[in-house]
């Protein structure tokens, strides 16, 4: 079993920068993938970023490639996503999970088995 809660949001103007955290309890943070998801308008959760179990590998969706970062430290068992140059369609709650039965990279959110109850972005334009 593993516990996620998310922190970190709050109101930015456009262009402002965030940092969200995640702090896993329950399992040592290195033993599952890590991902950040948003809903997108109108459609179910979609992917923002990963991280492979020790950090080392990190992917991010293309709308958010270059401005957000996502990255863990196993010791603290935490995952942030920094997120830079935001923009107002970056607005929605942020969703971290764990996958504990894969590895490697995750896109797809079914493959993630624990979610945290996100943590709300607004973006001001």
């Amino acid at each position: 079993q593993v516990q996620l809660v998310e922190s970190g949001g709050g109101w930015v103007q456009a262009g402002g920068s965030l940092r969200l955290s995640c702090a896993a309890s329950g399992r040592a943070n290195s033993d599952y993938t890590m991902g950040w998801f948003r809903p997108a308008p109108g459609k179910e959760r979609e992917f923002v970023g990963s991280s492979t179990r020790s950090g080392s590998v990190t992917y991010h969706a293309d709308s958010v490639k270059v401005r957000f970062t996502i990255s863990r430290d196993n010791a603290k068992n935490t995952v942030y996503l920094q997120m830079n140059m935001l923009k107002p369609e970056d607005t929605a709650v942020y969703y971290c999970a764990a996958a504990t039965k894969v590895t490697g990279i995750m896109i797809n959110r079914g493959l993630y088995d624990y979610w945290g109850q996100g943590t709300q972005v607004t973006v001001a334009s």
